[in-house]
Order: structure tokens, then C-alpha cells, then sequence
């Protein structure tokens, strides 16, 4: 079978027959649906069309966007709504604005001159990396409604940014970091540059005035490295000394403190050596360090906030008459009853007392086919209701919601995530504490033999000692091979990987999404009288194309349209195409239309529907998640190692059981909850297990969180992302088995640089101790140190061919029929 075609909008696939094209940059174009094809026809007519030449990705879907009704922009225009996050000044309002969607510059560059374009326009900028739109306009002449209305007609989803405080609040402390480091980086440059011309080995014809000159401009560009950059240091050491706890912060501020001092004092006198150079490097190695570490907790803490994006803005509010108001979600209150039209996402737990559809559970549950609900039964918020109206009434809002408690788990899974670094701490602790004993007793010994060389003596133990090596030797592996994971799609978002995955014995993979595709796929079509297989797919995606649920788009375009078509939630469709009246869906209800037992269900794994006219049954058709082409070679890895795997899904159907086998997994659970998943992982690690879980919904967030390791797939949700340890950027699962060998590599780095750190300092520590060596040779010898341990770690960016080649052993399943 020929490739599908892609999209020209999307790049996803056409569907066969598809019917949607425009002229775009001169040539007719193919659009998978109505929705792509109006939004390139809006942005060629309204002259902008060279968008198509600049993109570097295919844009979103426009049907993937939440859907926005006109009444909802419209709250948009109510003062009070606009309160919180439009401010006005004279007669133009100022605004920020989050835009979905986003996929390259081009998309970024579309959107800024469609706005500009508009007369009341004053200023539209995009910020690429965070995706706000920054706007201001005369609202007197152009609503807020009708400017979001604007960005969606060109195929975007427009809402309004209000910074979480607690998230804004790390993005202060972040920006303030980057400031010291940016100080410390450049003004140790120069003050290196000035303290060398004082070395006597640069000191050539160089006049007592210039010395004494260029030792007052180190010692000033030293100060605010040391008064501003340092500032985290210092309050660092005296938090610790007022807790009794001692860190590295207080061996550091009295080496960067004595340094500075002695500085000052051969500043003045002109007698020593001056170690304002020193100072510099101490200061920028490390705050590049906690820097990097600040930006993982910066991710960490947006997470939980993303939760709120799954709720929609507004809901449809029913009165004692039943007529139906747009209201806000903060303006609903308990028992008060909501119209949830299909495709509308639910506004808060509740139970449905009128109507019957499938509700959408997968952002929750996994499950990847919607389950039937009917009047009685209880729905959640941030689900989708899928077919028809339902009027719920609410029993639960804010806090007390399903979707708050999963993020009541999520926040308890982080607060319980093993830390590797307090190990380091306490080892890091006792050395820190011998090394300060020994220089005071040193101190003392020479203050008794000689006066003059005491201060100099314990300076030069502290800046030996310092732990500068032993502190580069892990992160600095592990930096290089997180580049090197980067550039084969593996993206690590926290540090601690690498290491962790050398003791992983354990792997829990998510079924949907991760070890299959995520979308529904015919994969065969099974006929019972004379129609072709062929014929049977025509009748039944005439049918389908009358449905929204995610089954109709396994189907395609038909060639032929169905009339008087009728959807019974939960088990079918019924309509005449071409006068032949027809059912398909569930085997009993297609058997009801003509009287027939229902034929044997071939024994095959997969979603099963029939599909039959008032005469007899007609084919079997049957639906899959096709699996990913390197699942195979992933478990495979992971058994090549020992490892136990579980397959842990929401989906209550048999490919639970089907995708376990085929793959060799050794236990497989489904209809498993957020809360039943993370139970079953805390009693994994109650066994002493150490756990690697692989997923991409918002429903295996909490597990995420709570694993030793977490990996979240490129196409997961934005929370799942945040979430993880590290995220597969390319969907390719052959990247995981490339990590598991690089964490071996990285292992025996670390472990290399770890010696040769202790070994510098144990060798160095007696030399400082009988005065053979001077601060500055001590700092000297710290420098190469370090850079002896940046250089092993760079080793890590040389892959081998095996590493660098992927081996994709996985099969792939038979294409749809």
C-alpha cells in the first residue's frame, strides 16, 4: 500500500479520498481536513502565505486546539474578567497572552504580522521560548474577544497568562543567578588578565607605579564578584554554621574570604601574591554549577500548575428553566447543573442526570477507547465528552476534584523521590570537617614555629582542599553525556539519571502512547458474505464519517455519503447508504438490524466491530494501536540485563494482555488507576526494588514523579514532560537502550575522576601542610586538577559505532487493510 499523503498544514495524513485542497505558493495543496484548509486559506488571503516557505515544522492541527466558542470569547470582554490580566494606560490596554500551537520561528512570525496587520494594533510580540504573546491595542475599537478570534482564524489557540506566584517567584531567584554568574564570568576574566601581569614570569620591564596600578584594578574588579556574586556562599555558610550542618558553602567562603583578604593586604603592601584570579574561578565554576541546578527546580515547580490547562475557562451554566448561560468556571458552585456539548471538556465531577455518550478518560485513566456513561453515572472534570449532550450536576469542585487529587499525588511522589546527593552531602561533610581540623591544627603548629608562614600556610591547605575537582568530578560527566543523549533524541532534564540508571533492576513502561503509537489504526478487514474487502471499508467509513468518536478516524474519507444517520452511545451507528440500510459497532446491536446470531469473532488481540445491513452480517473489522517498531529491542535490552518489566495501563481492553505477550514482558496490569499504579510502584520499592518508568499521560504523572527514574516520550503531555527525569524528544525507544550503555560509560568516568580528585587532594594536603607549596602553586594545581577532570569527562561525546547506529529489532504489525 502506497504512503498516505501528508497534510500540508499539519503533515498529518490524508485521509484516502480526501476531498480538501488550496492554492498555496502556486500549487494546489491536499488538506487532511476542512479545518487545515480554512486556516491556509485565511492565511493566504490575508496575504501572508510565505509563511509556507519560512516554517521549519508543519503546524498543529487545528482540530487538536481546544475547542473555543463564541460565547466563551465574549466573556473575554467583561471588565471583571479582564481585571486580573489586562491593565490599561490611557486608551491602550496591555496584555500577555499564552499561544498554542506553536512549532517553529515562521509560526511566531504568522502571528505578529497578522496582528500588526489589524487597525487598532499598537504592538504584537511573540516570545518564541515561552510562547507569550505580548499585545497592545485601543480595546475601544478592538475587543479582546475579536483579537483571540483573530489568532484562531490562522490556526492558533489564544488564553490568557497569568504567572503562577510560586512559579514566578523561582523565575526571579533564576534570573537573579544567571545575573551573578554573568558578573563573576566576565570580571574574572579581566581580573585574571591583571593579576598575571604581576606574576614575575609576565613581570618584563613592567614599572613599580603599573605594578602597584594593575593590583588596585584586579582587587576592584575582584570586589563585586565577591560582595554580589558570592552573596549565596556567605549566606549559605552562616545558615549552616547556625544549624550545626556543615557543606561545602563554608569551606568555600573561607577560602574565596582568606583569598580576598590576602589580596587586599598585598593590594596594599605589596607583599605576597595576589588571588583575586582565584577568587574568580572559585566563584564561576561553582555558581555555574548551582545555577544548572536551580533551572531543573525551576522545571520541577511549573508542573503541578500545568494541571489547571486540562479545565475548560468557562461551562455552560443550566437555570431553573433550563436555558443555558455561559458563566465562568470560578462562578460554579456545588449542585448546580452544566450542558456539556461533544466535544466539550467537563468543568468539574459531578453525575449525569440527563442523557448518554462516551466520555474521554485517557487523559486520566490511559484508557485510549472513551467508555459509555449514561444517566447515574459519575463523570470527572477535565475529561471529553465525545458524542452527545449531557447535563451533569456537579458534586465536586477546586480541591475536592479527582483531577486536584493527582495532584495531591504528584506533590507527595516528589517530596518522597529518593536523593543521591545526600549521600555526597554526608561524605562530603566528614571531609570538609577533617580538612578544616587539620588546617587549624596546622595553623597553629606554624604560628608556633613561624609567624610569618602561618596565614599563608593554612591559606594555601584551604585552597588545595578545596573540593573544586571533587565537585566538577560528577557533573561534569554527567553534563557531557547528557549533550551527547541529547543529539540522539534523549533529553535529560535532571542529573541524577545517568547515574541512576546503572542501578535500576526494575522498568515499568505505559502501553499507550509509549510502547504503542497512541492512535487507532485499521489493521484488517475480515469479510463474511460477497462484498470485497474494499466494498466493506467504503460502507463502513460512510458510516463513521457521521461520528466524532476517535474509532471514526481509523476509517478515512469514504467516497460515498450515508443518510439519516443515528448514534447510539456506546454501541454503534445505524443509516442507509446508497438505500442499503446498515449497522456497525457492537456485535449484538449490528444483529438486531437483521435477526442473525452473531457470527464466531475471529481469535484474533484488538477492538472488534461488526458490521452488517437487514439481511445478514458483513465483515469483521478490526482496530489496533499499532505497536512501535523498536518495542521489541527495548524490552530486549532490558531482559539482556536481568531487569523485570511490567506493562501498567488504564486501558481495561485485552491488548493489555496481547502487547505483554508479544513483547515478553513478564507481569501486565490494566483498567489501573493514577493511585492503583502508584501503589503498585511503592510496593516495588518496598521490595528494595529500584524502579525505571517509562509513560507519556497525565494519568502516569504521578508514578513519574514518584520512580526512582522516569522518562517521559517526546509526544507526551506537557505535564508528563515536566515530570519525568528526561523526556525522548525523538519517540525512538532505541535512544533508552543507547542510554543504558552510556550510563555504564559514565559510571566508570565519574568513578575516574573521583579518584583522581582524592588522590590530588591527598597528595596535596602534606605538600600545603610543610609549606613546600605556596597559594598560588596550590590554586595552580587545583586549576590543572580540574582540568585534568573535564577532560576525562569530555571523553563521553565519542560514541561507538554500536551506540551511534541504531538496531531496530522490533517487527512491525501489518498495515491496515
Amino acid at each position: 500500500m502506497n504512503a498516505p499523503i501528508p497534510c500540508y498544514h499539519c503533515a498529518l495524513p490524508v485521509p484516502r479520498g480526501g476531498r480538501f485542497n488550496a492554492v498555496v505558493l502556486g500549487e494546489t495543496r491536499a488538506f487532511c481536513c476542512p479545518g487545515c484548509q480554512a486556516v491556509a486559506q485565511a492565511i493566504v488571503e490575508g496575504g501572508l502565505e510565505s509563511y509556507y516557505s519560512h516554517r521549519s515544522e508543519a503546524s498543529t492541527n487545528p482540530q487538536t486546539l481546544p475547542t473555543q466558542w463564541a460565547d466563551e470569547q465574549a466573556l473575554y470582554d467583561r471588565p471583571d474578567v479582564q481585571a486580573p490580566f489586562v491593565h490599561h494606560a490611557e486608551d491602550v490596554a496591555e496584555t500577555t497572552l499564552l499561544i498554542e500551537g506553536i512549532s517553529c520561528a515562521a509560526c511566531g512570525w504568522l502571528i505578529e504580522r497578522h496582528l500588526r496587520a489589524l487597525p487598532a494594533m499598537v504592538e504584537a510580540r511573540l516570545n518564541l521560548s515561552n510562547h507569550r504573546l505580548h499585545l497592545r491595542w485601543n480595546d475601544s475599537d478592538l475587543p479582546l474577544s475579536q483579537v483571540m478570534n483573530e489568532v484562531r482564524s490562522i490556526g492558533y489557540a489564544a488564553h490568557p497568562y497569568q504567572a503562577d506566584q510560586a512559579t514566578e517567584r523561582l523565575a526571579q531567584e533564576n534570573r537573579r543567578s544567571l545575573r551573578q554568574l554573568g558578573v563573576a564570568g566576565l570580571l574574572w576574566f579581566q581580573a585574571m588578565m591583571a593579576t598575571m601581569a604581576t606574576w614575575p614570569e609576565f613581570n618584563i620591564d613592567l614599572s613599580p607605579e603599573m605594578h602597584t596600578i594593575l593590583r588596585w584594578v584586579a582587587m576592584f574588579l575582584t570586589t563585586p564578584i565577591v560582595f554580589y556574586s558570592c552573596v549565596p556562599f556567605f549566606k549559605g555558610a552562616l545558615r549552616d554554621l547556625r544549624t550545626r550542618h556543615l557543606t561545602m558553602d563554608v569551606s568555600v567562603s573561607l577560602a574565596i574570604g582568606m583569598a580576598y583578604v590576602a589580596g587586599i593586604w598585598t593590594a596594599i603592601t605589596g607583599v605576597g601574591e595576589l588571588y583575586f584570579d582565584a577568587v574568580g574561578m572559585f566563584a564561576l565554576f561553582l555558581l555555574a554549577g548551582r545555577y544548572l541546578e536551580r533551572r531543573a527546580r525551576e522545571r520541577t515547580a511549573a508542573a503541578t500548575a500545568q494541571l489547571v490547562n486540562l479545565l475548560p475557562t468557562s461551562c455552560l451554566r443550566l437555570d431553573k428553566d433550563g436555558q443555558s448561560e455561559r458563566v465562568l468556571l470560578s462562578e460554579l458552585r456545588l449542585n448546580d447543573r452544566v450542558l456539556v456539548h461533544p466535544g466539550a471538556v467537563l468543568p468539574a465531577d459531578g453525575r449525569i442526570v440527563d442523557g448518554q455518550s462516551s466520555i474521554d478518560e485517557s487523559v486520566l485513566t490511559g484508557e485510549y477507547l472513551p467508555q459509555s456513561r449514561q444517566t447515574g453515572d459519575a463523570v470527572t472534570a477535565g475529561t471529553l465528552n465525545v458524542e452527545s449532550p449531557l447535563t451533569v450536576e456537579v458534586l465536586a469542585l477546586g480541591h475536592d476534584t479527582r483531577l486536584s487529587a493527582i495532584v495531591r499525588l504528584l506533590d507527595r511522589a516528589q517530596s518522597e523521590k529518593p536523593r543521591t546527593a545526600q549521600i555526597a552531602d554526608r561524605a562530603a561533610q566528614w571531609f570538609l570537617l577533617i580538612s578544616l581540623v587539620l588546617a587549624a591544627g596546622i595553623g597553629l603548629l606554624w604560628w608556633q614555629l613561624d609567624p610569618q608562614r602561618a596565614f599563608w600556610i593554612v591559606l594555601a591547605m584551604l585552597v588545595a582542599t578545596c573540593p573544586c575537582a571533587l565537585s566538577l568530578a560528577t557533573p561534569t560527566a554527567l553534563t557531557t553525556a547528557t549533550g551527547t543523549l541529547h543529539s540522539l533524541g534523549l533529553l535529560l532534564t535532571r542529573g541524577h539519571v545517568l547515574e541512576g540508571l546503572n542501578r535500576i533492576d526494575t522498568v515499568i513502561f505505559d502501553k499507550t502512547g509509549t510502547l504503542t503509537e497512541g492512535r487507532l489504526t485499521l489493521r484488517a478487514i475480515h469479510p463474511l458474505g460477497t462484498l470485497s474487502s474494499d466494498d466493506c471499508l467504503c460502507l463502513a467509513a460512510a458510516l463513521e464519517g457521521h461520528s466524532e468518536h476517535p474509532i471514526a478516524r481509523a476509517f478515512g474519507m469514504a467516497p460515498m455519503a450515508a443518510e439519516q444517520v443515528i448514534n447510539t452511545p456506546g454501541l454503534g451507528l445505524e443509516g442507509r447508504v446508497e438505500g442499503r440500510r446498515l449497522r456497525i459497532g457492537e456485535p449484538g446491536f449490528v444483529c438486531e438490524l437483521n435477526g442473525n446470531a452473531v457470527p464466531r469473532m475471529p481469535d484474533e488481540p484488538g477492538q472488534w466491530l461488526l458490521l452488517g445491513d437487514e439481511q445478514q452480517a458483513l465483515a469483521w473489522l478490526v482496530l489496533d494501536d499499532r505497536l512501535r517498531d523498536d518495542a521489541a529491542s527495548l524490552i530486549n535490552a532490558c531482559k539482556q540485563r536481568g531487569w523485570k518489566t511490567l506493562l501498567l495501563s488504564g486501558d481495561s481492553s485485552p491488548m493489555v494482555a496481547s502487547v505483554a505477550a508479544q513483547l515478553n514482558i513478564d507481569e501486565a496490569h490494566g483498567s489501573l488507576r493514577p493511585d492503583d499504579k502508584l501503589r503498585m510502584l511503592h510496593q516495588l520499592r518496598t521490595e528494595g526494588r529500584t524502579v525505571l518508568m517509562l509513560g507519556d499521560g497525565v494519568n502516569d504523572v504521578p508514578v513519574l514523579a514518584a520512580a526512582n527514574i522516569s522518562v517521559a516520550m517526546g509526544s507526551a503531555t506537557d505535564l508528563a514532560k515536566t515530570s519525568a527525569d528526561a523526556v525522548l524528544l525523538s519517540n525512538r525507544l532505541q535512544a533508552l537502550v543507547q542510554a543504558f550503555d552510556l550510563a555504564r560509560r559514565t559510571r566508570r568516568i565519574i568513578l575516574e575522576n573521583l579518584i583522581w580528585a582524592a588522590v590530588y587532594n591527598g597528595v596535596m594536603l602534606p605538600f600545603a601542610a610543610l609549606g613546600w607549596i605556596t597559594p598560588l602553586w596550590a590554586a595552580a594545581g587545583m586549576s590543572v586538577s580540574s582540568l585534568i577532570v573535564v577532560l576525562n569527562a569530555l571523553r563521553l561525546t565519542r560514541m561507538k559505532a554500536s551506540d551511534a547506529a541504531p538496531s531496530l529489532t522490533g517487527r512491525q504489525r501489518p498495515l491496515p487493510v
